[in-house]
């Protein structure tokens, strides 16, 4: 998208939905200040403390977490996590307006496959699963209440996002068709999350070469109703749309769960998520919960992570901390840098060529996520009813949001009343969207939500009463199509990764081990949860 049309979608229909009574909010959820620092030298007053532990993980989001849970398994507690935010938690943290918990980044996760089987312990451990009468079972309390998602669209809200109502005979076929290319994807190659599990096919490789778009139009895909879905998909999951994921990132999305089906025709059965009403945060605080409940605190955040070196008796972290602005030098048998790729490059001292290599090639999709707080329930138009996960269907230049989730919608509450909503924008395709993201001012980002919003609900800006809106600069790693022979998001830089911690990594540095969802080549939960994992059991010490 054009930076013009991504402003004029912004900005041009918005004087009919201003408000008579202003509405509260502002921008919340991180401190940009603190990660610029990053970026200029920093003259600090001469104070630094000296500390020593066994192993210091750089990053406290979900693959930092996951790498402590793995150690204290192993009965490893000399460690420290250092977090950049007040909480840890990563993109999966949450917030409070009013009485309501509501997410501040990712808000449900899917019921992980056979090639998940770490995320699927967590989860156990958790108590969300438990094995009956030979089987599996989830807890039906977790599992995301049923009526799931709706779409609105010509005017009506209809159940699933697949387009349906009123669509002719020749959409309907170019549905069935991309049915058929999925099953023959899934039957031909193997699939799966996390994607470390995955070996490369040729017809993988291939994908990995070209833009969804692009495989879409050579195997005649063109009809735009199919077109609208499929880039929402890859907009929802990877943060930018079919003309920039690969085309594997595109058939990954069906492949990998449950397929592609036409609602009526077939298995059409629906994907069962976890959720919670303040999202993916319900995981975090269980995995950061017993490293602040042991007797030495394991997590320390507000701290800026200024320099990781190798030195000669051990490795080196330098760490802002932005309360007391002293400077904490960690003296360490080992450190994992679990920070985003584009973070790790800048404090990892005599970067390994895999490193600069993987930052080079990777892209990240900024993301705005706003809590809207309602005093009343949302006036509905015809058709389906209310559902925890509600999408405007139209063009991303005029609709530019994924839609919004319901964090009352998992309470067992009979009449609907105040809740928070949460709606998500991903701007992975817009031109110079981050240094917009930043420099937009709150009430244009209000203005242009609200009056998407009022497409499906006019009532929505007198109800509202404050907007929280969360910015994300670098939320997550796009897979998007590279050159064929080069790593490639078919396993993202997985591979790469694997063989780099016991090759070229280790011939630089044997004390420093990887571990974010950017190495997946995307975020979600279970790719950054398995690296994490994984690089806490194996780590030698």
């Amino acid at each position: 998208m054009q930076r013009r049309t991504f402003l004029g979608s912004a900005v041009a229909p918005l004087m009919a939905c201003r408000q008579e009574t202003p509405l509260q909010g502002g921008f919340n959820g991180l401190d940009h200040q603190r990660g610029h620092r990053l970026l200029a030298q920093w003259q600090g007053s001469g104070r630094t403390v000296r500390r020593r532990t066994d192993v210091v993980i750089a990053g406290g989001g979900i693959a930092g977490l996951a790498a402590a849970r793995a150690l204290r398994l192993r009965g490893v507690e000399d460690f420290v996590v250092l977090e950049l935010e007040d909480q840890p938690g990563g993109n999966s943290r949450s917030t409070r307006l009013g009485q309501f918990e509501c997410p501040l980044g990712a808000h449900y996760l899917p019921i992980p496959g056979d090639g998940a089987e770490v995320v699927q312990d967590l989860l156990e451990e958790f108590g969300l699963r438990r094995r009956v009468a030979g089987r599996w079972e989830y807890d039906e309390l977790h599992l995301c209440h049923s009526p799931q998602e709706r779409l609105f669209f010509q005017g009506a809200w209809q159940e699933g996002l697949l387009p349906m109502q009123g669509v002719g005979a020749p959409t309907l076929e170019q549905y069935r068709k991309f049915a058929r290319l999925v099953a023959q994807a899934r039957a031909t190659a193997t699939w799966s999350v996390p994607v470390a599990r995955l070996h490369r096919s040729a017809i993988q490789m291939g994908l990995s070469t070209v833009t969804m778009r692009t495989y879409l139009g050579q195997n005649g895909l063109h009809d735009p109703h199919l077109l609208w879905y499929l880039d929402y998909c890859c907009r929802d999951d990877y943060g930018a749309g079919i003309s920039t994921v690969s085309a594997w990132a595109g058939m990954h999305y069906f492949a990998s769960r449950h397929g592609f089906h036409v609602a009526g025709e077939g298995d059409a059965e629906r994907e069962p998520v976890l959720t919670w009403p303040e999202g993916n945060a319900w995981l975090t605080r269980r995995l950061a919960s017993p490293l602040s409940q042991a007797a030495v605190t394991r997590v320390h955040t507000g701290r800026v992570v200024m320099r990781i070196a190798d030195s000669r008796h051990g490795v080196e972290v330098d760490a802002l901390d932005v309360r007391t602005m002293t400077l904490e030098r960690w003296q360490c048998r080992h450190c994992i840098v679990a920070l985003p790729v584009h973070a790790a490059v800048r404090v990892v001292e005599s970067v390994p060529a895999p490193l600069r290599q993987v930052a080079a090639r990777t892209r990240h999709a900024p993301w705005l996520v706003a809590n809207i707080a309602l005093n009343g329930a949302l006036h509905d138009r015809a058709g389906a009813p209310p559902s925890w996960d509600n999408v405007i269907y139209g063009n991303p230049a005029e609709v530019p949001g994924l839609g919004y989730v319901d964090a009352m919608h998992q309470s067992l509450r009979r009449v609907p009343g105040p809740t928070v909503i949460t709606y998500y924008r991903a701007l992975g395709d817009v031109i110079d969207a981050r240094r917009l993201l930043m420099e937009g001012a709150w009430e244009v980002w209000r203005d242009s939500i609200l009056a998407e919003l009022a497409i499906a609900h006019p009532d929505l800006a007198a109800k509202a009463w404050r907007m929280d809106i969360t910015r994300y600069g670098h939320a997550m790693a796009v897979p998007i199509p590279v050159p064929a022979g080069e790593p490639n998001s078919l396993d993202g830089w997985t591979a790469l990764m694997r063989g780099a911690n016991k090759r070229d990594f280790a011939s630089v540095s044997a004390r420093l081990s990887y571990a974010h969802g950017d190495w997946a080549g995307y975020s979600v939960f279970e790719e950054a949860f398995s690296l994490g994992h994984s690089v806490g059991t194996e780590l030698r010490l």
